[in-house]
C-alpha cells in the first residue's frame, strides 16, 4: 500500500502526514508513506487544494487535515 501526502510543505501538510503516519502505525500496515511536494506530480493527480491525501493513487481527500481515525477509516477499507 501507497499513501501519498500531497503538498508544499506547510503546517497543514506536515500534520497531515504526521496523522497519516500514526494510522499506519496504529494498524501495523505494511505502507509507504510518501510525500509529493512537486506542484506538477500534485496537479496531474488532479489536485488543486492541498494538503490532500492519496491512498495507491487515488485522491481520497484535498483541501483539509483529515484526522488520524479519518485516514483510519479510509485505511481499513
Amino acid at each position: 500500500m501507497k499513501v501519498q501526502i500531497l503538498g508544499s510543505g506547510c503546517a497543514k501538510c506536515k500534520l497531515l502526514e504526521k496523522n497519516a503516519r500514526e494510522a499506519v502505525a496504529e494498524l501495523a500496515l505494511e505502507a509507504e508513506v510518501v510525500k509529493v511536494s512537486d506542484i506538477e506530480s500534485i496537479m496531474a493527480m488532479g489536485v488543486m487544494s492541498t494538503p490532500a491525501l492519496a491512498i495507491d493513487g487515488v485522491v481520497k481527500s484535498s483541501g483539509r487535515v483529515l484526522s488520524k481515525d479519518q485516514i483510519t477509516a479510509f485505511l481499513v477499507q
